[in-house]
């Protein structure tokens, strides 16, 4: 048994655990719609499992006078699991109390059972009587005991078991939330770059229909290198940009600068894509643009990136590997009392703050970091709207195209005679390119769809988000307080269980949260780091420091010239909302 320091009693209480993170969100529900409360360990089993778990804890309790209630005696199934984790609370008062004034229990049957039905073995070496527990390792007793050293071996590998099991469900609520607006926001962006490639090729098919078919490849590809930016390959914007309007020049170029009966041969349209950032034939719109889309869709790509890398800390901290100091620990909170025949024993308050602050020291290193990744999220909202938002950029890209080749045609004979200089005259093919076969119905369909939801906005959506998030920021470092507080310990004013016997208070000096904190914790030794806690830590500073510059970067990317060479700043740069009304008036 590790020597223990006197101290002062811990001043904390439920409210003081409660009140370091956000009350709960309510909890999912099964297949039928019931609600799934947290328990420890396993759950009882369902059918007539639940009949002798209900009845090995009545079975506890009948030598204190407790008695089952005729109400409770024909619950099986999920009633009886659910039932089981409100009345264990409700029994510690009875079958808690010390036992008799030798200090050993009368019988080990009411052990035998809970053994038994949490399936932690075989019945075989679990003893009928108390007996001198001289080979155990942990749960040592001057007074007889109902364990041996397997089952003390079996208890330890239960209270790890069931600890990671209450953190999982800590977590759930979390996790849930992070994961699902992370599907949402991806299928959201999915939809808006599809819904823009729409858009577009609309465009070429009812303003400019006889190069629709030639723009139809060009458009696709572009968009497909915007959804491979936007959900992580590392490409570059610029390029990709520069090259659809190096594809498209020689498009625009033979059907409506000098517009021929065939389009020109292969040679001459490679060509006319080289000398295309020389002659400017779009004038400073691909600028334009290259500023618009690093604005709005590198934090959007951020964005997604952040919240994955959230999903990842929780998995890592959810299956936290425990040190042999921290299991020994748990297994004297946890099932020690167990040897003494005290089953329904909790530890007390101070007592399990110190094991559980212990156990999780390294994962409260993370706290802070994650303080700062939700700011850090907040923050890379904030900065995702109005002009520059992913949304307008998208559904605005089209009208920005339609600019360009109004302009390549207004400035025609000029652009005819700065080809011929570089290009030499037109060579043409022998064959004329198809028409656009651009399904118009499958579009509709689609611009409906989005319609549906257009009350509720990505920029909304994100805000909400946000604001759920925003409730978890002191997770990581009130996690010990929340589980001692809602899930492991007693009751204030119950008789509960110190690591030694069952007593009215812990008097034991209760040490704060960290590493640091841990060099006076008289149950649990922690020494040294831990790599996988560290690593994401690492991932997680490394996210916070990408954030911040890269609006910097992005804004000096957004300065941009007129086509007189003035340079704009970004709030007075304005882009047309498109709507159904929009495409009646620019095709009409």
């Amino acid at each position: 048994m590790m020597t223990r320091a006197a101290g002062s009693q811990h001043p904390s209480s439920h409210s003081s655990a409660d009140s370091a993170l956000p009350a709960p969100m309510p909890l999912l529900t099964d297949g039928g719609g019931r609600g799934a409360p947290p328990a420890l360990g396993r759950a009882p089993p369902a059918g007539g499992g639940g009949r002798r778990w209900r009845a090995a804890c009545w079975q506890a309790a009948r030598g204190s006078g407790a008695s089952e209630p005729r109400s409770l005696r024909g619950l099986t199934g999920m009633g009886a699991r659910s039932l089981s984790v409100l009345l264990l609370p409700l029994l510690l008062a009875a079958a808690a109390t010390p036992a008799p004034r030798d200090g050993e229990p009368r019988s080990c049957e009411a052990v035998r059972k809970v053994f038994q039905l949490r399936q932690l073995g075989s019945l075989r070496g679990v003893p009928e009587f108390p007996r001198a527990g001289v080979d155990l390792q942990v749960c040592t007793s001057k007074n007889p005991t109902c364990c041996t050293k397997k089952m003390e071996e079996r208890y330890q590998t239960a209270a790890k078991q069931d600890i990671q099991q209450v953190l999982q469900t800590s977590s759930a609520t979390l996790k849930f939330l992070i994961s699902h607006n992370a599907a949402a926001f991806q299928e959201t962006f999915e939809m808006l770059i599809k819904l823009a490639e729409n858009y577009t090729s609309t465009l070429f098919c009812n303003a400019y229909r006889n190069m629709a078919a030639e723009a139809a490849t060009h458009v696709q590809e572009f968009f497909t290198d915007v959804a491979l930016f936007v959900f992580g390959t590392d490409i570059s914007i610029e390029e990709f940009v520069n090259r659809f309007f190096d594809t498209l020049f020689p498009v625009v170029y033979n059907h409506m600068i000098n517009p021929g009966l065939t389009d020109v041969t292969l040679e001459y349209a490679e060509c006319l894509q080289m000398a295309r950032r020389d002659i400017r034939p779009f004038g400073n719109i691909p600028k334009k643009i290259i500023g618009r889309m690093g604005r709005s869709l590198l934090p959007s790509r951020n964005f997604l990136q952040a919240l994955n890398l959230g999903i990842e800390v929780i998995n890592t901290t959810d299956h936290l590997h425990f040190s042999k100091d921290c299991s020994r620990a748990l297994l004297r909170m946890q099932y020690c009392p167990h040897c003494q025949g005290l089953i329904l024993s909790k530890p007390c308050m101070g007592y399990c703050l110190n094991v559980i602050r212990g156990c999780l020291a390294y994962m409260a290193e993370v706290d802070l970091h994650w303080q700062r990744y939700i700011q850090s999220l907040e923050e890379l909202s904030s900065a995702m709207h109005g002009t520059y938002d992913v949304e307008h950029v998208l559904l605005n890209f089209h009208s920005l195209v339609n600019d360009a080749l109004m302009q390549a045609r207004v400035n025609g004979p000029e652009l005819t005679e700065q080809v011929k200089k570089v290009c030499g005259p037109p060579v043409r093919k022998s064959t004329q390119s198809p028409h656009c076969s651009f399904d118009q119905n499958k579009y509709n369909q689609g611009l409906k769809m989005f319609s549906r939801d257009s009350e509720e906005t990505l920029a909304s959506r994100r805000k909400e988000f946000i604001s759920h998030l925003r409730l978890y920021r002191a997770f990581y470092g009130g996690l010990a307080d929340q589980l001692c507080g809602n899930e492991l310990a007693a009751a204030d004013g119950l008789p509960c269980w110190n690591g030694e016997d069952v007593v009215k208070s812990y008097t034991h000096r209760v040490v704060g949260s960290g590493i640091k904190a841990q060099s006076g914790n008289p149950e649990v030794r922690v020494k040294g780091a831990d790599p996988v806690i560290n690593q994401i830590i690492d991932k997680l500073k490394h996210v916070i420091q990408i954030h911040a510059p890269s609006s910097e970067v992005q804004t000096e990317d957004l300065a941009v010239s007129d086509e007189n060479g003035l340079t704009k700043s970004p709030s007075s740069i304005k882009i047309l909302t498109c709507t159904d009304w929009c495409f009646e008036e620019l095709f009409r």
